[in-house]
C-alpha cells in the first residue's frame, strides 16, 4: 500500500499533481510541448492554473491544504523569521494563503504576485485591502522597485516555472541587503514526477522509495483535472538539487539553510502501517531552501569561500 500522500497531493487516488501551487508564466496551460526550446529571451510555455482556478481553489481553500497547514506554512514562516513592519513578496501566491498569514499573524506588509488572474481575483476577495496583489510573471517583476522587500517566498511553485534563473535574479534585485528568500518544493531527490514510486520489500518487510531518474532535468506533462478534463495538462519541471543551488548562487543569493520535511501523515491500521510510517519519517516529502541577498556580484566566489570548501572536503 502506498502512503496516502502518494495517492495525490490531497489524499485522493489519482495521477500525481504538479509539485506546487499555481504560478509561473502568464499564458494558459498547453497540451503539447513547446514549438521551440526555451531560451533566456523565449522562456518555456505557460504553466499557470487559470483554466482550473476554481477546481484548485476548492482543493486548497482559504487556509491552504492539509500539507500547507501541518508542514509547509509552519516551516516556511520559521525560516523566513518575519518581523512586524517588514515588507514581503510571495511569488506565485495563488489564493494568497501565505500573504494573509504573514500579514495577520506577523504584521508583515505583504505583496502577492501570480500568473493566474483568476487566482489573484480570489486572493483579493479574501484578503485585507492592506495586502497588495498583482498579476505578474515570476520571471519579470520589473514593476517593483529594487531593494524594496525584506523577505520573499516561493511556495510549492518553483517546479512549475521554467527557466528559474530569471526568478532568482528578480528576487535578488528586489531584496534589501540581507533580505531572505525561502523556496519550498516537493523534494526533487525523492519525488520526481513519474520516475519515483513506493515499493515493498517482502523479505525485509520494509517500505522503500524507488528512484529511476534524478540527475537529468526534464519536463513532464501533468493532468490537471483528472477524470473530468483529462486532455488538459500543465508542465512540471524536474531539476536536481544542484540546479537550484547553482541558480541561486549565480543570482547572488547565498544559501544559509536547507531543511527536509517529512509528511505529517500516519497510517494507523493495516499490516504495513509501521513500515509506512517509518518510510514517511525517513524519506522527506518537501525540501526548503533559505537564501540571503548578498552584496557581492552574482556568481562570484571569494578566496575565503574556496578555502572554506577545501577545508571541509579535507575534513570529510
Amino acid at each position: 500500500m502506498k502512503p496516502r500522500e502518494d495517492r495525490g497531493r490531497f489524499g485522493r487516488k489519482r495521477k500525481p499533481m504538479p509539485g506546487g501551487a499555481p504560478g509561473g508564466a502568464p499564458a494558459s496551460p498547453r497540451t503539447g510541448p513547446p514549438s521551440a526550446p526555451p531560451t533566456r529571451d523565449r522562456p518555456a510555455p505557460g504553466t499557470d492554473w487559470s483554466d482550473v482556478a476554481q477546481w484548485y481553489d476548492e482543493l486548497v481553500g482559504d487556509a491552504g491544504s492539509e500539507y500547507h497547514q501541518k508542514v509547509v506554512l509552519p516551516g516556511v514562516i520559521r525560516l523566513l523569521t518575519p518581523r512586524p513592519g517588514e515588507a514581503g513578496i510571495d511569488i506565485a501566491c495563488g489564493q494568497g494563503v501565505l500573504c494573509r498569514t504573514l500579514h495577520h499573524k506577523h504584521g508583515a506588509r505583504m505583496t502577492g504576485v501570480d500568473a493566474s488572474a483568476d487566482l489573484i481575483r480570489i486572493a483579493r476577495e479574501r484578503s485585507d485591502e492592506a495586502i497588495h496583489y498583482d498579476v505578474a510573471d515570476a520571471r519579470d517583476l520589473s514593476r517593483f522597485e529594487p531593494a524594496s522587500f525584506h523577505l520573499a517566498a516561493c511556495i510549492l511553485a518553483i517546479q512549475n516555472i521554467e527557466p528559474i534563473g530569471p526568478v532568482f535574479e528578480q528576487v535578488a534585485r528586489l531584496l534589501k541587503p540581507g533580505g531572505r528568500l525561502v523556496v519550498a518544493m516537493m523534494h526533487p531527490s525523492f519525488r520526481g514526477p513519474k520516475f519515483a514510486s513506493w515499493g515493498w520489500d517482502v523479505v525485509q518487510q520494509t517500505q522503500y522509495r524507488r528512484v529511476d531518474r534524478y540527475l537529468q532535468p526534464r519536463k513532464e506533462a501533468i493532468t490537471m483535472h483528472p477524470g473530468r478534463r483529462p486532455g488538459l495538462h500543465t508542465w512540471t519541471f524536474h531539476r536536481p538539487l544542484q540546479t537550484y543551488v547553482k541558480a541561486l548562487a549565480q543570482a547572488g543569493l547565498l544559501i544559509d539553510a536547507l531543511e527536509e520535511w517529512p509528511s505529517h501523515k500516519q497510517s494507523d491500521s493495516g499490516p504495513r502501517a509501521g513500515a509506512e510510517n517509518a518510510a514517511r519519517r525517513e524519506i522527506p516529502l518537501f525540501l526548503a531552501l533559505r537564501a540571503v541577498q548578498s552584496s557581492r556580484p552574482p556568481g562570484l566566489l571569494t578566496t575565503e569561500d574556496t578555502q572554506g570548501a577545501q577545508k571541509k572536503q579535507g575534513n570529510g
